[in-house]
């Protein structure tokens, strides 16, 4: 090429490359790589509305393909859905799965983040789009073609499950509060709600419940301080809590109210038991306060049931059913010929029960006699009544209430395995009362409460039952798997020459504190910093000044202050210098108290497995010589034990993890020997 021509191209060729990029080039884009951060990765794949406010890389690439954007669906939502349900090169799931997040993207706009306590929850237009979001869910899910198990593994599934189960979440809970302000004035609760144009009829006959509840909370709105875990089961539904309204517990009258109230007591105390003894009652109580009661709050999965047997029918319809299952008791249903697992959580009910139970302040009041304590012992169920699995009974220490659990119950509740052969059950009782009475009522309130749902005790509820008691309460939970025989009351009679109506007297109150059997269909047992043969520490300066401070309530004082009475003016054959008194639970503790010391020798009911996890407060001391800070290991030790677990801890090692994991041990083992029951 001569220079003159090669001139002419060099100042032609800036034109040839314009035109050439202005007419595409060859026809191919021009590609670049892009390096990808391993931050970015899981982002990429699984980022969408819900955790960023953005649409998910899946609904952009939808949009795309039918020529839209985020931005245009912004500013005009319904072209953009006309847009996406009129393209037809969509496959029915990139449109559905596109819709559903759409619609939940418009349901944040239009829902309040604050709303004032007397603001309706939800606008008819924020609950439209909630419904929306849920209805497009449900149709991707089950009628788009492919089974839910055919995409058992797919990234975009699971972020549909999320839009529907979160819009269920906000759509059942304004379904309550327009059902329960219906039913307030006057209505059928189950009575269909209209909203816009749809249709909510609610189902809750799964749940028995036996009120109009108060509330309904999102599992996913509450944490709790002072629990180490959350356990729930991934699934289809949305975490509820219903909050029912709390069980009346028997608030006795206090020794301080004075001279005159106590005497106006024991008179009416002594008329009810005359009054008892004529209907041949077995035990005295207030039959206008029950002794049991469910958890008040409950666990419950919500599902949002779209009308129809096609998708067509799904799409046109506006007829939902709102359906409550507990999660304890169901793992999994049959819908539209898929077997789905229910979302669960096991931890959300449990934790606001007791958040909103007011324990710590009450077991404090209780124990030292002041007013708006608890009179008498009552029974909690920790999840609704199940007569295939066996029950765990949880025994407290003093000066506290179920709180002391709040670990351990949890562990044992979020343990699939253990949920699924176990109900635990946990009792509430002044512990202030002498350890006798304690025993007496504890075991009346518990047998009432079997009773009450398992009439026949026929079922396994009713067979290989597990106590587990902490401090106190594992002295109760001894002396409930102990035969008295005659040792407790002969060491009474020792001390006393009780002869004639005296002797009939103290017999007739005393006798049935201090005769008692062993519980029945009790299979195991698990002893927690239990001072089985007393502690010094209740006897000496600190534990006295405590022991004063504890005041007995005068139901109590009434119902026994004529027997003491009778005590007093028995001759004493050993040492006729102290004023017998009733004792409160400080004075039971005592490593002298003579009922401690007889207690301890008493026999555990043959046959029974029994363990000890024991607390060391100084791991430089030889176990031996080691104490928790107020139990000895020489009173929390048992011979016969099949295990024992020392744990470096103070007194309230219940609640530390390595207390639990051994209960849990235990427990596991147990299944291992006495077998399992199916679940359905």
């Amino acid at each position: 090429m001569t220079p003159m021509i090669l001139f002419r191209w060099q100042r032609a060729l800036p034109a040839l490359l314009a035109a050439f990029l202005l007419l595409g080039g060859s026809g191919c884009a021009m590609v670049t790589v892009k390096q990808v951060a391993s931050s970015d990765y899981l982002v990429n794949k699984r980022a969408d509305v819900l955790n960023t406010g953005k649409l998910s890389p899946a609904s952009r690439e939808t949009l795309s393909a039918a020529g839209l954007d985020e931005s245009q669906c912004e500013k005009d939502f319904l072209v953009c859905r006309s847009t996406l349900l009129m393209t037809d090169d969509l496959n029915v799931e990139q449109r559905l799965s596109t819709l559903s997040e759409l619609w939940v993207k418009a349901a944040l706009a239009l829902t309040p983040k604050k709303q004032a306590a007397n603001e309706p929850p939800m606008s008819d237009a924020a609950l439209d789009a909630w419904l929306e979001a849920a209805r497009y869910g449900y149709a991707y899910l089950f009628y788009s073609g492919r089974s839910p198990s055919d995409r058992a593994f797919e990234d975009r599934q699971t972020q549909v499950r999320d839009y529907y189960n979160y819009a269920a979440e906000k759509a059942a809970v304004v379904l309550f509060a327009r059902a329960r302000a219906a039913a307030l004035a006057g209505e059928d609760y189950t009575k269909p709600v209209s909203a816009g144009s749809w249709t909510l009829a609610s189902d809750f006959q799964r749940l028995s419940l036996k009120s109009i509840p108060k509330q309904l909370v999102p599992a996913g709105t509450v944490s709790f301080v002072g629990m180490r875990s959350t356990y729930r089961r991934d699934g289809f539904g949305a975490e509820l809590v219903m909050v029912m309204d709390p069980p009346k517990l028997v608030v006795p009258a206090v020794a301080a109210e004075g001279a005159k109230a106590e005497t106006a007591q024991a008179q009416a105390t002594k008329d009810e038991q005359e009054e008892g003894v004529r209907r041949g009652r077995r035990h005295q109580h207030d039959d206008s306060v029950p002794e049991y009661s469910e958890m008040s709050s409950i666990n419950v999965t919500a599902l949002l049931r779209f009308e129809g047997n096609t998708l067509e029918d799904v799409m046109r319809t506006r007829q939902v059913l709102l359906d409550g299952y507990s999660p304890e008791a169901t793992e999994r249903i049959t819908l539209h010929g898929e077997e789905v697992p229910l979302a669960g959580n096991f931890t959300a009910a449990y934790g606001l029960w007791l958040a909103q139970s007011g324990f710590a302040t009450q077991s404090l009041r209780t124990l030292f006699g002041m007013s708006e304590g608890i009179g008498e012992p009552h029974i909690y169920l920790m999840q609704p009544w199940d007569p295939n699995r066996r029950i765990i009974f949880m025994l407290h220490g003093l000066g506290s209430s179920p709180e002391a659990w709040v670990n351990l119950a949890n562990e044992i509740m979020g343990d699939p395995e253990l949920r699924q052969q176990f109900q635990v059950w946990q009792v509430y009782y002044p512990t202030n009362a002498p350890i006798a009475l304690n025993r007496y009522e504890i075991a009346n309130a518990f047998n009432d409460t079997l009773q009450h749902f398992d009439p026949n005790g026929s079922t396994r509820a009713s067979k290989d039952m597990v106590y587990i008691g902490h401090s106190m309460g594992g002295v109760l939970a001894r002396l409930l798997v102990s035969d008295s025989g005659d040792v407790l009351w002969n060491d009474l009679l020792a001390n006393y020459n009780l002869k004639g109506e005296r002797l009939k007297r103290v017999q007739s109150k005393l006798g049935p504190l201090l005769h008692f059997k062993a519980e029945p269909n009790v299979e195991r047992a698990i002893f927690i910093a239990a001072p089985h043969q007393g502690t010094d520490i209740a006897g000496n300066k600190v534990g006295r000044l405590i022991g004063r401070l504890v005041r007995l309530p005068l139901t109590i004082l009434g119902k026994f202050e004529d027997v003491f009475l009778a005590l007093a003016q028995a001759e004493q054959q050993v040492d006729g210098t102290a004023k017998p008194k009733i004792p409160n639970s400080i004075d039971n503790l005592k490593a002298s108290d003579p009922f401690v010391k007889a207690a301890a020798q008493l026999p555990i009911t043959p046959g029974l497995k029994y363990h000890s996890i024991i607390a060391q407060r100084k791991p430089e001391l030889p176990v031996e010589k080691s104490d928790d800070g107020l139990v000895p290991y020489w009173s929390s030790h048992l011979p016969g034990a099949l295990s024992e677990k020392v744990i470096i801890s103070g007194h309230s090692v219940q609640e530390t993890p390595q207390a639990v994991l051994e209960v849990r041990r235990i427990l596991h083992q147990d299944i291992d020997e006495v077998g399992t029951v199916a679940r359905p």
